[in-house]
């Protein structure tokens, strides 16, 4: 299946409009993303949300924390963790960077380049995102509004975290995180690209079943006593 964890969310008809075009474009799962501020409110009209768009394409949610306090956020991931199927913060920073990896509630670590002149990852961070089972995210859309030597520069910094991935083998998933219409591309455009820079088909392959890992997950993150140990019901 096709997943993109992270499409920019607003409101009723936005979202609508937006599962629509990520449908016809070949999408299977959508998640849209609220930062922090906004995700309880958006959770008030999610039962709406699914009327309205009915059969069109699976869809949830993903809190996206955005903080460069790391005792705020870990105080939001403890606030919404059984509320949410995917957590995720946004990175750049590096002691974000270093809190987000090394925290079992947290799904996700996205853009962990952002506003750096670097990936934002080094050997370090990359055994914490193995250790914790946190994914780390790169997004279409800081390559596709960027110009010239910054957008060199954000391709550059995937190329970076492409290598140590080869090398640890952390959960990566990739998105769109497309904030309208005319953002979202469909699901051959956006393999093409990540394979023009540097993915291979099976690793872009990959990313997209690791995404959908993460929302098993937590649907049964709650019978998870700690890492490879379910609790099983007793239904006799």
């Amino acid at each position: 299946m096709f997943f993109d964890l992270n499409i920019v969310g607003n409101g009723l008809e936005k979202n609508h409009a937006l599962a629509v075009e990520a449908s016809k474009y070949g999408w299977e799962h959508i998640n849209f993303s609220y930062n922090q501020n906004d995700f309880k409110d958006a959770l008030k009209f999610k039962d709406e949300l699914s009327e309205v768009i009915g059969n069109i394409i699976d869809f949830d949610y993903t809190l996206e924390i955005e903080s460069n306090n790391v005792s705020e956020i870990r105080k939001f991931t403890r606030k919404f963790r059984k509320k949410s199927l995917c957590i995720s913060v946004i990175g750049g920073d590096l002691k974000v960077n270093r809190a987000v990896l090394e925290n079992v509630q947290i799904d996700v670590l996205s853009r962990p380049y952002l506003k750096r002149f670097d990936g934002g990852l080094n050997h370090v961070l990359a055994k914490e995102a193995v250790r914790n089972n946190v994914a780390v995210e790169l997004c279409f859309k800081d390559v596709l509004r960027s110009y010239l030597s910054h957008r060199s520069k954000v391709i550059s910094n995937f190329k970076d975290i492409y290598t140590l991935y080869r090398k640890f083998d952390f959960p990566l998933i990739l998105s769109s995180r497309a904030e309208s219409v005319f953002d979202i591309r469909s699901t051959h455009d956006f393999v093409a690209f990540f394979a023009q820079t540097g993915l291979s088909g099976a690793e872009i392959n990959k990313s997209f079943k690791t995404a959908g890992n993460i929302l098993e997950f937590n649907k049964e993150r709650k019978n998870f006593i700690f890492n490879g140990v379910r609790r099983v019901l007793d239904e006799a």
